[in-house]
């Protein structure tokens, strides 16, 4: 945990390196104290406390500079009184209220009295959520009584408390549970927000085309495969549930279906069938043998061995399975 004190003329410097640049206009005795607990990569939790009146903006211009994975920040209001502005919305910082911004657009942010705050500040990636939907959810007042609000605000205080003992692959993981359950709260304040051509048909397409294409990732997990998709794993399975099968057994499926294509294809015979479980994501030789069986009844050296004298398979798979063995990364631990 790391410790900074600030005065009135140190918080722009202060909210520069640790938070969003931003201008801030304060009464003389401003100051203030905030404790500050890394999460992992992308990840800070923040407990600060104000004495004195200020006003932080941050300008169009400001806002413009916002990387692509630019920085979202949820403050909780622990206690004082507050306002906030961003996307023409005005909302009340009452105690226990917890409001979220986005650094990519400009805001204004009032303090008129003694405050204190805990503070949430991620990647915007990391937040399941589309990108409507979190600009939606910007400036509007998360009700304390909510009952995900509740949740979210007891597991930071206590993620706070004990995240020196954690160790960190501990706090990696908590960071990214407090955003998800985040989530959770953020959709009970955002009104429906349309997704475009408004067709789940076409998330769902988009991300079986995604599995295909990225077969030889062995990151490409259910997790990651929603992330990539600004959905939660929750809203993955129910999008898979229309095609009647799961997001993890469609990419296990497609992997296995991308390595028969190429043990039945003469031209990877000198291809080391741990070649194949690689350049199909799948880095355990044992892991991919068993997988194999099961889903084809015989195993991988069996399948080579049967379709030794065929014919080559598809155009479209060869290039597939070409890539996937050309493009495959250093091997890891699973698939």
């Amino acid at each position: 945990m790391q410790i900074r004190e600030f005065s009135g003329e140190e918080y722009e410097h202060l909210a520069r390196e640790i938070y969003v640049p931003m201008i801030a206009r304060m009464d003389p005795d401003f100051c203030g104290r905030a404790a500050i607990q890394e999460l992992g990569e992308a990840v800070t939790l923040f407990r600060s406390h104000w004495k004195g009146s200020m006003s932080a903006v941050r300008t169009a211009r400001m806002a413009a500079r916002a990387s692509a994975d630019d920085v979202m920040i949820f403050c909780i209001n622990l206690s004082g009184q507050s306002e906030m502005l961003q996307n023409d919305r005005l909302a009340k910082w009452a105690a226990g209220t917890g409001i979220l911004i986005e650094a990519r657009s400009p805001y204004e942010r009032i303090s008129r009295t003694e405050t204190r705050w805990l503070t949430l500040q991620f990647s915007r990636r990391l937040l399941p959520l589309h990108t409507a939907e979190i600009t939606e959810a910007c400036a509007r007042s998360v009700d304390p009584a909510a009952p995900a609000m509740q949740m979210l605000s007891a597991y930071l205080v206590q993620l706070f408390k004990e995240a020196d003992d954690l160790t960190a692959h501990q706090q990696l993981d908590a960071g990214h549970a407090a955003i998800d359950v985040l989530a959770m709260a953020l959709r009970g304040v955002t009104p429906s927000v349309p997704r475009g051509d408004g067709s789940e048909e076409v998330l769902l397409e988009m991300m079986r085309t995604h599995v295909r294409e990225h077969l030889a990732d062995p990151d490409l997990r259910v997790e990651e495969l929603a992330r990539r998709h600004y959905v939660s794993v929750r809203q993955a399975y129910t999008l898979f549930e229309r095609i009647g099968t799961t997001p993890g057994a469609y990419l296990r499926e497609q992997r296995l279906l991308a390595a028969q294509a190429m043990l039945s294809d003469s031209r990877y015979d000198r291809l080391a069938i741990a070649s194949i479980a690689v350049a199909v994501g799948v880095l355990d030789l044992r892991t991919f043998e068993r997988a194999f069986r099961r889903q084809f009844g015989m195993t991988p050296g069996s399948c080579r061995h049967e379709h030794r004298h065929s014919g080559p398979a598809p155009a479209t798979v060869q290039s597939e399975c070409r890539n996937a063995a050309q493009e495959s990364p250093d091997p890891l631990t699973s698939w």
